[in-house]
């Protein structure tokens, strides 16, 4: 049997020793002769190359809700007097190399030297458009913040950044950040590697973030599946204020269904767990997939139509835009 570099614990309803998996839920893994049928068959769109952003300057510290989207699935929560960044990507490419990989085509919405002192770092897994190292080397030396990771993370963590002060926690475990506000990792239907050889070695996750003020949750990456996930928070958790829930990177579906959700999957999962106000991330910063850039926000409009949701309480979150108590402040 293979060994596990990252994570050595006990056995679990969704670790075997050496690999990590969703139970009940379809594998997401693929094959190399999948990603050559999938990159021969010429449906990528074209994106541009840039889009332009006008990048804000948070506040010091925030008491009520205020979240901004830097990018992907970057995002700066603000609340009760805490700053907290998810899953933090300044790098111009979300790749292990500097010369090639997905470059961002958006400048982060919050410069780097224009953020406010971050409290805590929230990890949800070690894929590259998540977990830069380049980033978090820049947020220690200049914040030291608390990193919280789910488990077998944090060894690719600490080899770069030996002295981090990192927090490690399986499926609904609970990390206290301060006396008001905890947190709780939440199932995801997904996987996790740095390279060829380590798929689903490390956990991935989601984060609840249990505030006085509001209930948030960011979703991280994740397929639909049966949707028993989303039941399963919602009966744990209870509805939250605001939901962070991925809308892109889901082309083709046939390669993309079990770990990405599409449009449709989001609006599924902002009816199954009852968000008062939904967020779109993981879209137009990346190309990861073959859909045009503005696909997933255009598709997200329609199916909101089609539901009758009014428009404003799903909005699909692009670098710059700001969310505050009941209001988003979007980009032209």
């Amino acid at each position: 049997m293979a060994s596990n570099p990252y994570y050595t614990g006990p056995l679990s309803d969704h670790f075997d020793g050496v690999r990590f998996y969703s139970p009940g839920q379809p594998a997401p893994d693929r094959s190399l002769r999948d990603l050559w049928r999938w990159h021969r068959s010429g449906t990528r769109a074209r994106w541009p190359k840039t889009v332009p952003v006008t990048q804000v300057k948070p506040p010091a510290r925030a008491q009520a809700a205020r979240l901004t989207m830097v990018g992907h699935a970057s995002v700066l929560i603000q609340i009760a007097g805490l700053n907290l960044l998810t899953d933090p990507v300044w790098s111009e490419r979300a790749s292990p190399l500097s010369f090639a990989g997905p470059r961002r085509v958006s400048a982060p919405g919050i410069a780097f030297n224009d953020l406010p002192e971050i409290d805590a770092v929230l990890l949800s897994h070690n894929h590259y458009d998540h977990l830069d190292l380049a980033t978090l080397k820049r947020l220690h030396r200049r914040d030291a913040p608390r990193m919280v990771m789910p488990l077998g993370t944090d060894a690719t963590v600490r080899k770069a950044v030996p002295d981090a002060r990192i927090e490690i926690g399986d499926w609904h475990d609970q990390i206290v950040l301060s006396l008001d506000v905890r947190l709780s990792l939440t199932r995801a239907n997904h996987w996790s590697s740095r390279g060829l050889r380590d798929r689903r070695m490390a956990l991935w996750c989601g984060y609840w973030i249990d505030a006085p003020q509001a209930q948030i949750w960011f979703a991280g990456d994740t397929g639909y599946g049966d949707g028993a996930i989303f039941h399963d928070l919602r009966a744990r958790h209870g509805s939250p204020d605001i939901a962070l829930i991925p809308i892109g990177a889901y082309e083709p579906r046939w390669f993309m269904a079990a770990q990405h959700v599409a449009p449709e999957d989001s609006v599924q999962i902002f009816h199954d767990i009852g968000a008062r106000q939904a967020l779109g991330i993981h879209w137009g910063t990346f190309q990861l997939t073959d859909e045009a850039r503005d696909a997933p926000k255009e598709l997200l409009a329609e199916l909101l139509a089609r539901d009758r949701i009014a428009s404003e309480r799903f909005a699909a979150f692009g670098p710059g835009d700001v969310h505050q108590a009941a209001s988003i402040t979007a980009q032209p």
